[in-house]
C-alpha cells in the first residue's frame, strides 16, 4: 500500500530551520547532504522523513518548482511497485521534474502540486 513517507521544506536559512524543528518538535538529525543544486537536511521523529533544502542559488527548475522562496517543496509517497507507479503518471500525463534516470521522481500531479514516487525503505527512519 502507498503512503506519504517524507516532506521536504525549501527553507532561507538551514540553521535556524533545523533548530526550530528539533528544539521546538524534538525532530533528530539523521543525514545532511550536498545534491545537486542544494544542501538537504534530512530529520526525522521515528516515522516520517524531514528535508531541509537550502538551494545553492535560486533559478533552477526544481528550485521554482514549487514557488519561489520559502514554501513547501514536495511530498514522497512511497511505493511497493516503482517501475509500475513511474509508468501510471507518464501514463496519465503528468510533467516529470526530476531528471531523466533521477530516484525518486518528481513528478507534478494533477492540480499543480509537486510530488515524488519513493521505492520501499528510501528514507532512513530513527529506531
Amino acid at each position: 500500500m502507498a503512503k506519504i513517507v517524507h516532506i521536504a521544506l525549501k527553507v532561507d536559512d538551514l540553521q535556524k530551520a533545523t533548530q526550530f524543528y528539533e528544539n521546538v518538535f524534538g525532530f533528530k538529525e539523521v543525514e545532511t547532504s550536498k545534491v545537486r543544486d542544494h544542501t538537504s537536511r534530512h530529520l526525522s521523529d521515528g516515522a516520517i522523513d524531514l528535508a531541509l533544502i537550502k538551494y545553492d542559488t535560486e533559478g533552477s527548475a526544481e528550485s521554482l518548482a514549487s514557488g519561489a522562496g520559502p514554501c513547501i517543496h514536495h511530498f514522497a509517497i512511497e511505493v511497493d511497485d516503482f517501475d509500475k507507479s513511474v509508468a501510471e503518471i507518464n501514463k496519465l500525463g503528468c510533467e516529470i521534474i526530476s531528471d531523466p534516470g533521477v530516484v525518486p521522481v518528481k513528478f507534478r500531479a494533477p492540480g499543480g502540486t509537486v510530488a515524488e514516487i519513493v521505492p520501499t525503505a528510501r528514507y532512513k527512519k530513527l529506531k
